[in-house]
Parts: structure tokens; C-alpha cells; sequence
């Protein structure tokens, strides 16, 4: 039995993961202080419908393998590169919490540490906080690689990049290049093919977006999706989303909630257990099941990931 802890758990994509693989896994422990991601979570596995919110700062236990995705915002442009670092109270600078609690496992720590996050975290602002976490994995006894890692590559037809890095306590060097890959599929499988006037686009601010030429590459653009769609987000009403549909009439929509959850690698199942405990209001986009597939870590990758560290 592979024991796991998921710190900044949202709607469990490691423990998800392993499941797929045929792993038995048991996660001693599971660490999120969003209510509604809480809630999603114990919808999808439920065996386990005792978990409560918790907050990461000050936790302690003894896993197998310790996962954790901090929050990226302040790491992001988007969030306009507040940084993480440590004493600075963003919400990127909670990372630190995860080695202090590596630290406090003393003698006994995890074989494995996982840590996802923007690829923003190896810009020239941001570099110093990822150097310095290597630095201290390193301290604490680990070996740690990173790559940025597509997810189009695992199969997925989303262009999303993060960067993952893997700290073994054994001395292994984990290798990216060997990772098992897919070829992507297209889009066209994971789409529901709906016109429901609740997706389609109506804002003038977002239609005069669509296609539009610009010289940012973040800023001010709705693109058309055609085999493959942007980096799922936590809202669609936004530039940047992840891409409209067009639907060849002059009119335009967005992913649906089911669609955003299948290009993360979720089961049809999965997101209908979590639509029955967050089923939004009628004839509106449901902003919870967005944010969750939004904050979410591709399955495939991390499938790819315990599938070589297993092996």
C-alpha cells in the first residue's frame, strides 16, 4: 500500500492518478483549505468522505510520496509576479511550509517529493525562490531534476506547460527523458458538441477579442480552437481563457464545466460526482467545477511520473 500525502490537494489529480494506474494507495493525509474543492474531493473518492479544510501551516505526518502544487498565482503574470518570497505572506510563499514540514519529520522523511507549478517559477524574477528551494531539498538529503512538462505530450489536447520537479532521498536522479508519452488526441473526443445559450459568447468585450492580432502573447486574445485548446483556467469569461469554439454560424462558446474536466484527465464520472455536491445555478456557468479543473494538475503527467518512479 503506497502511502501519500497531498498538501494543496484540490480535487485529489495524484491520488486520482494512482488509482488509474491500479496502485493501491491510501492518502494519510489530504491538505486543502478551499471548502468547495474539500467538497469535490470527497464526492470523487468516497471512501473518504471525512475531510475537512485544513491549512498546511504547522502539519505534520509520514508518507511515502508528499505532493504538493502551492498556489502559483503570485508566481504568474497574472497574477503579476508577486513572488514567494518567504515572510511575504502571498500565497506562493506557503511552498515554504511544505519544507518545513519535511523538516519536522526529523529522521523519517518521504522517498519522494513532487512539486508542480508555473513555468513562471524559472523566470528571471521568480528564479531565486525556485533555486533556493532545490538548495534546501538538497539540505534536507534529496536529489532533485525539474523539467516543464506539456501536457499535450501525456495525450491531452491542452497546450499547458508547468514545471515539475522531483527530489528523491535515495540518490536517484529522476530522468525526464525517459517519461512514457502519448500521442496528443484530438479535441474533437473530449468536446460535448452543446449549444446551450449559457456557453455561447455574448459580451462585446470578449468577442471583439477573438482572433484579434496583438504583440502579447497573454494579453488581449481569444483564440479559435481547433485541435487543440490554451491552458484550461479558472474562468472562461476572461482573457486569456482557454480558447472559444466556433461554431460556424458567426457565433462562439465556451468549454463547458464537463469539457475543462475531461481536458485535466477526469472521468465523466468524476465531474458528475462533483456537479451533484456543487450543481451552480441554472442557466450559469458554474464558477466552482471551473476553478477546480483550473487549479488542477493533468492526470496523465502525474501518471507518467508514479508510473517511472514505481517502476
Amino acid at each position: 500500500m503506497l502511502q501519500i500525502l497531498e498538501l494543496f490537494g484540490g480535487i485529489g489529480a495524484p491520488r486520482k492518478a494512482l488509482v488509474n494506474l491500479g496502485v493501491p494507495v491510501k492518502s494519510i493525509d489530504y491538505v486543502e483549505i478551499d471548502e468547495k474543492a474539500v467538497r469535490s474531493y470527497n464526492a470523487i473518492f468516497q471512501k473518504d468522505l471525512g475531510y475537512k479544510t485544513q491549512s498546511v501551516v504547522g502539519w505534520n505526518l509520514k508518507p511515502d510520496i508528499l505532493i504538493h502544487g502551492s498556489p502559483c498565482q503570485d508566481f504568474s503574470i497574472a497574477g503579476k509576479q508577486k513572488g514567494a518570497d518567504e515572510g511575504s505572506e502571498t500565497r506562493s510563499s506557503l511552498m515554504w511550509e511544505t519544507l518545513n514540514i519535511i523538516k519536522q519529520m526529523g529522521v523519517w522523511k518521504p522517498r519522494v517529493v513532487i512539486w508542480e507549478n508555473v513555468r513562471n517559477v524559472l523566470s528571471k524574477h521568480m528564479l531565486h525562490n525556485f533555486n533556493r528551494y532545490l538548495e534546501e531539498m538538497q539540505r534536507l538529503g534529496y536529489t532533485s531534476n525539474f523539467e516543464i512538462l506539456n501536457a499535450m505530450d501525456f495525450g491531452l489536447p491542452q497546450n499547458r506547460n508547468r514545471v515539475f520537479t522531483v527530489s528523491c532521498l535515495d540518490g536517484t536522479f529522476f530522468n525526464f527523458e525517459t517519461l512514457e508519452k502519448k500521442p496528443m488526441r484530438n479535441i474533437k473526443e473530449f468536446l460535448e458538441g452543446t449549444e446551450e445559450e449559457k456557453y455561447i459568447v455574448t459580451q462585446p468585450s470578449m468577442l471583439k477579442l477573438i482572433n484579434k492580432t496583438t504583440n502579447s502573447a497573454f494579453n488581449g486574445r481569444v483564440e479559435i480552437i481547433k485541435d487543440h485548446c490554451k491552458t484550461i483556467t479558472c474562468k472562461q469569461m476572461r482573457s486569456p481563457n482557454s480558447g472559444v469554439i466556433d461554431l460556424g454560424d458567426g457565433r462562439y462558446r465556451y468549454l463547458t464545466e464537463k469539457e475543462c474536466w475531461r481536458l485535466q484527465g477526469y472521468s465523466d464520472e468524476d465531474f458528475e460526482a462533483a456537479l451533484k455536491v456543487h450543481p451552480g445555478i441554472q442557466g450559469k456557468l458554474n464558477g466552482a467545477l471551473y476553478k477546480q479543473a483550473g487549479n488542477s494538475i493533468p492526470i496523465p503527467v502525474l501518471e507518467a511520473i508514479f508510473k517511472q518512479i514505481l517502476n
